[in-house]
């Protein structure tokens, strides 16, 4: 490339007109290239009143309410739902529903995040005027510190003066970016000083894939009667009735609560000659893989596929405490 992206873009917004010169993907790493020097920009330049913002809402009683307009709207709404998603109660309000009712949502227990790249966006107003007057924090995000919107709020989230990646310097694209970005950064320095971990997340996540993911065994073993469980002089002709029985292909050897072995079809091809002439200890595999409880079924999975398995034994202590068949796994969305 003959000249940096910044100088391309001043060319076409200087432009817009001029025939098209640039290749499909020439475009996209210029606009790749823009927004990307726009975040380091803001890593360097982060606003000054953003560990107090953050203070603020780890002190919050209420809920974050976050608004904006247009396509400033459409990033509100996703920096509500990642707050939300990660332990920070929050919600989007429209600035538009506001002004006609919605402002009733809003309490003097929470807090307003404000999301305007002018920071004058009219829709906005009545949202202002009701968090000066009940005294409800107003944090804003804009590019300009000289705003209506800066002037009001009580933190001012400044966003750096960026260039937008569209040719004709006006389609928000660096701007939503580096907001989305801020959300972002917003959520995770919450969560790490709420110390929400795994377990939290979990909990708010118990659908789809990611709440497969974050699944313990526990939560899906089988347990009890469902166990094929034999003792180590258990004959096998009455070991092979279990593993039929129980249809996981495998029976666990148990003394005294322990477990001290595992038959596997494998065991059952190795020893054909006078197997019904042994008992269960002398056939099984001993001190076999086994998991806890308490591990993610991710992890389960990950030694069933290490070791060529289909079954796991769940112990806690050296106790049999349940099984874990890969049918299991597919049915909850890991495998």
């Amino acid at each position: 490339m003959d000249m940096d992206p910044p100088t391309r873009y001043h060319r076409a917004q200087a432009n817009p007109q001029a025939p098209m010169t640039d290749t499909p993907s020439e475009i996209a790493r210029h606009v790749l290239a823009i927004e990307s020097s726009a975040l380091t920009r803001l890593a360097d330049e982060l606003p000054a009143d953003f560990d107090a913002v953050v203070t603020r809402l780890l002190a919050l009683q209420g809920r974050v309410i976050v608004s904006g307009m247009g396509k400033s709207g459409h990033v509100a709404n996703k920096i509500a739902a990642t707050l939300a998603s990660t332990g920070t109660p929050a919600q989007a309000v429209h600035p538009g529903e506001a002004s006609h009712g919605d402002l009733g949502m809003i309490t003097k227990a929470d807090a307003v995040i404000l999301i305007s790249n002018s920071g004058e966006t009219r829709e906005l107003a009545d949202m202002i005027a009701y968090c000066t007057r009940f005294e409800i924090p107003l944090i804003a995000v804009t590019k300009r510190a000289d705003s209506t919107l800066a002037r009001a709020a009580d933190h001012l989230l400044q966003l750096p003066d960026a260039p937008e990646a569209c040719a004709i310097g006006m389609a928000p694209t660096t701007s939503t970016t580096l907001t989305m970005a801020l959300g972002d950064a917003l959520a995770v320095a919450l969560m790490r000083h709420r110390g929400f971990d795994r377990e939290s997340y979990a909990a708010f996540h118990p659908g789809g894939t990611l709440g497969a993911q974050l699944l313990r065994v526990s939560a899906i073993m089988h347990r009890g009667d469902a166990l094929p469980v034999v003792t180590p002089d258990t004959p096998m002709g009455e070991t092979l009735v279990v593993m039929s029985a129980k249809g996981f292909g495998v029976a666990a050897v148990v003394e005294a609560g322990r477990l001290t072995g595992v038959i596997t079809d494998g065991d059952l091809r190795r020893n054909l000659d006078g197997l019904t002439g042994r008992s269960a200890g002398e056939v099984a595999t001993p001190n076999p893989r086994s998991i806890a409880p308490d591990a993610l079924l991710t992890e389960a999975l990950a030694e069933m596929n290490a070791h060529k398995i289909g079954a796991l034994m769940v112990t806690d202590q050296g106790r049999l405490v349940g099984l874990v068949h890969i049918h299991d796994l597919l049915r909850a969305g890991v495998a």
